[in-house]
């Protein structure tokens, strides 16, 4: 991940259509910013999961950054709704969420409701637009099936790694918080998020 942003590297966005989605302003100003900064000429604000639904119906975009806690639809729910409406435009376009909180259980229920990536606020320029490459280059397919609609969660296929728990809903005892354990580090969480090359 480290060596897709070098000083010689030249990153050319205008023709891209991004989408960004936060209940809150400063926080969808501040998004609005380091996205235009990145030289994106086509950028759709929306201050709400509704809203942004409406935006979804009626153009096409490349690039979709939501938060993940908003008031009302929040920013799984959101991505949940879009990988299963019947938007062809849209249906799998690369989704980033954003969160503040980022306990694996959170990193897990973005992956399962089928977006690409995580990244943990604050953001920061450079490892928004390292996601947004990366993105751009992965090669994961895109899976549809009664249970999950979403890009590839396997890095391999092989089952879980010895010792450690399946990560199945169904390999889950106990009751757990939704907001239960430490935040996770963003490398910790490009961990989880990283595609990796399977032989069939």
């Amino acid at each position: 991940m480290r060596e897709m942003l070098q000083a010689s590297t030249r990153i050319n966005l205008d023709k891209v259509s991004v989408l960004i989605v936060d209940d809150s302003a400063p926080s969808l100003d501040l998004l609005a910013q380091v996205v235009s900064g990145f030289g994106v000429k086509t950028l759709q604000r929306a201050d709400s999961a509704r809203e942004a639904q409406l935006h979804l119906r009626d153009k096409a975009f490349d690039l979709i950054i939501s938060a993940t806690n908003m008031a009302g639809v929040d920013g799984y729910e959101l991505v949940k709704w879009l990988r299963r409406a019947a938007l062809e435009a849209n249906r799998y376009v690369p989704v980033i969420l954003v969160s503040g909180h980022t306990p694996p259980s959170q990193v897990f229920k973005a992956r399962d409701a089928g977006a690409n990536f995580t990244v943990a606020k604050p953001i920061t320029p450079k490892v928004l637009l390292e996601r947004i490459l990366w993105a751009a280059k992965e090669e994961r397919q895109f899976i549809e099936c009664d249970s999950y609609l979403g890009p590839d969660r396997r890095f391999k296929n092989e089952g879980p790694p010895i010792g450690v728990e399946g990560r199945r809903r169904d390999d889950l005892r106990g009751d757990l918080s939704d907001l239960a354990g430490d935040n996770m580090s963003q490398e910790q969480i490009n961990g989880l998020m990283r595609p990796s090359k399977v032989k069939l």
